[in-house]
């Protein structure tokens, strides 16, 4: 055992000798490699200290004060974390999911805790949350941020935010979704490529949100409420027939409509968009090309506070056997097959997956320190070991491949494979074949 840990601390060195360069200091990049390795080896406490008494340092200052204390520039490396998922997974199949992630905690003083919606626990509670962006192709993901949300309860108290160490520029307060457009500024600044941004309802409802992202020039498929209202795609504007006076401004033919309102006289059918672990996974959709009604707002006959029909998406609707209904809207191209629009919204899957792997095995909820500046660099050490999981799992994923012999049956799947990217552009649904991450095997 002590040999094959020894092969995956080496391969991680290598790995991490870009992200090193960005660090300067010799003394920080002899803590950095020992941090990660410490979040990805064995022990079920992922903090400080624990780590330290694994890794045998003695004290567990030096750990320490590289994440909290020290004086370094966190861009760089988070800059490099970009480039690097670039490299390992970016292209114009993959895919970017924007979401958050809630860290429970007790007390009042570590930074951003406030009583607030916690995912991990499906109620309000007192905890953290992070606004993460995830690039994903298939059924690999790569964390490629992690920013902190700061409540109103933080954000209107200066002594509170001078105290955990929140820089200036971060003090000011911002939503999530102004948050999740600055970072996919961020993340397209750096060169990442990808093909669509995926988002859950909690953004998806929010017209600022996706014309936030249609204005930089992005395809999308988000999640939606069910009372959202769209108007049909050939609604017209008209000027409404007035006895006397002047004319008035033009309104829509037609008033808007909830999006579930609109789907029930839809088509369904049946789907599979990938196999799971029991199987395939099947839902009934229909999709419509619909206007959503997030444009100016305005008087509509005797309605008066309405908004006219602005551009122009997919509304797709999904009935799980479970008897669950969820709604989506999604600006690609009008000639989208309704295969293809299921399998895209439901890439988004990968994320939650990379979230629980982030915090379960990797320890991303257990840093104990109270500062802004410790908790971003314990989340940006916790994205570095993750991506180098998912490196360890493509290379060995790439020998496997390599030491196969060629069957016919194989021959005839490359043929097949060829004629595919004949056709087009690859799906979510067959972006990749790959085994879910496994922490054990990956650093075996």
């Amino acid at each position: 055992m002590g040999g094959r840990t020894s092969d995956w601390k080496e391969e991680l060195g290598r790995f991490l000798k870009p992200f090193l360069a960005r660090l300067g200091h010799k003394a920080r990049r002899q803590m950095c490699p020992l941090y990660v390795s410490g979040l990805i080896g064995p022990g079920d406490r992922k903090s400080i200290q624990p780590m330290a008494e694994r890794l045998a340092l003695g004290e567990y200052d030096q750990l320490h004060h590289f994440i909290a204390d020290g004086v370094w520039d966190a861009a760089p490396v988070e800059t490099e974390l970009l480039v690097q998922a670039d490299r390992l997974i970016g292209g114009s199949d993959a895919v970017l999911v924007v979401d958050d992630t809630a860290i429970p905690k007790k007390g009042t003083h570590s930074v951003g805790i406030a009583p607030q919606y916690c995912s991990a626990l499906g109620k309000t509670a007192n905890c953290q949350t992070l606004v993460s962006l995830t690039l994903a192709r298939g059924e690999v993901p790569v964390m490629l941020a992690l920013r902190l949300f700061l409540p109103e309860s933080w954000t209107s108290k200066r002594a509170r935010l001078e105290r955990a160490g929140v820089p200036t520029e971060y003090r000011t307060a911002r939503t999530k979704l102004e948050m999740a457009l600055a970072e996919i500024d961020r993340i397209i600044a750096a060169g990442v490529r990808f093909g669509c941004v995926l988002a859950d309802a909690g953004y998806g409802m929010s017209a600022p949100f996706r014309q936030g992202l249609t204005a930089r020039k992005l395809a999308w498929a988000v999640g939606i409420p069910r009372h959202l209202k769209v108007y049909p795609a050939d609604v017209q504007m008209i000027r409404p027939v007035t006895p006397r006076g002047r004319p008035r401004q033009r309104i829509p033919d037609t008033l808007s409509v909830a999006v579930q309102d609109m789907l029930a006289t839809a088509k369904w059918q049946n789907i599979s968009w990938r196999t799971g672990t029991k199987g395939k996974l099947r839902a009934r959709f229909a999709a419509v090309r619909v206007r959503v009604a997030d444009g100016s707002p305005q008087r509509i006959k005797d309605k008066t506070y309405q908004h006219v029909p602005g551009e122009q998406a997919w509304l797709i609707g999904e009935h799980r056997a479970s008897g669950e209904k969820k709604y989506y809207l999604a600006n690609l191209p009008a000639n989208t097959d309704l295969r293809t629009l299921a399998a895209t919204i439901k890439a988004r899957w990968v994320c939650e997956q990379a979230h629980q792997q982030l915090k379960e095995e990797l320890g991303l909820d257990h840093f104990e320190g109270r500062s802004w500046q410790g908790l971003h660099r314990h989340a940006l050490m916790t994205m570095i070991a993750y991506a180098f999981l998912q490196y360890r799992r493509l290379a060995t994923t790439r020998r496997k491949k390599k030491n196969q012999r060629p069957t016919a049956s194989a021959n005839s799947a490359r043929r097949t494979s060829r004629h595919s990217r004949a056709l087009g552009p690859t799906t979510p649904t067959a972006m990749s074949t790959l085994p879910k991450m496994d922490m054990q095997r990956a650093t075996a």
